[in-house]
């Protein structure tokens, strides 16, 4: 794939100002302060980046939150939250309802760039974080689908090893290791989006009813069938 074409919703005038500066290689399709300006616009991209925190004095009621990432995703686009908000289960329930990625806005600009290109080609792009979870409900029996080589690749990440490094411990070639993430993206996405609340709080130690309002109520669709909106 060529340079991703991007859309960012994000409340914040300033940042959807520099975001064409500080990815000059990246084609921004669009910005908005809302999704549902964006998606009353229906831009033809390839990946979405959408702020969590989206309501503020002069937009009240605007959707954010998972339920801002579930109307995106829903609507065929590919979704990489963008954000500052570091909690795992608020990131994790994000990917439940159909985001494919997650950074962090104070991460390096080549790391975000590099989430964004990710979403775009279809891959899962989560923080250590966040796929550490998912290795805890792999090993408690929660997600039974992986391969041996998927727990392994997960195993890894979890850990924040770059395919460089994890190919050394593997022995395999690090695009075998990016091809095998791209096939557990299909398993994750399947599985977050039917797992239940309970299970999830308690891989993450929260109490019974802590996910009440953030973990979506209707099972998302499998978020790698999401067809790219209008494929070039």
């Amino acid at each position: 794939m060529a340079d991703p074409r991007l859309s960012l919703v994000d409340d914040a005038t300033a940042i959807r100002a520099a975001v064409p500066a500080l990815l000059p290689t990246t084609t921004i399709v669009s910005t908005h302060s809302r999704v549902e300006d964006f998606l009353a616009a229906s831009p033809d991209c390839d990946v979405v980046a959408v702020d969590l925190q989206l309501v503020n004095e002069t937009q009240p009621g605007a959707l954010q939150g998972v339920a801002a990432v579930a109307a995106v995703a829903d609507a065929g686009y590919r979704v990489c939250v963008y954000t500052q908000e570091e909690r795992r289960f608020v990131l994790a329930s994000c990917l439940a309802a159909g985001a494919l990625g997650a950074v962090s806005k104070s991460a390096p600009l080549e790391v975000a760039r590099a989430a964004f290109e990710g979403v775009a080609r279809g891959e899962l792009v989560a923080p250590p974080a966040v796929v550490g979870i998912l290795e805890v409900l792999s090993k408690r029996g929660r997600l039974t689908l992986l391969t041996d080589r998927q727990r392994e690749v997960l195993n890894g990440r979890a850990r924040g090893l770059t395919y460089d490094e994890l190919a050394r411990t593997v022995h395999v070639s690090p695009s075998t290791l990016r091809s095998c993430w791209r096939d557990i993206t299909e398993v994750v996405g399947r599985h977050l989006s039917e797992v239940s609340p309970g299970d999830i709080e308690h891989a993450f130690g929260l109490r019974p009813g802590d996910l009440v309002g953030v973990w979506p109520v209707q099972p998302a669709s499998v978020p790698s069938a999401r067809p790219t909106r209008r494929p070039r």
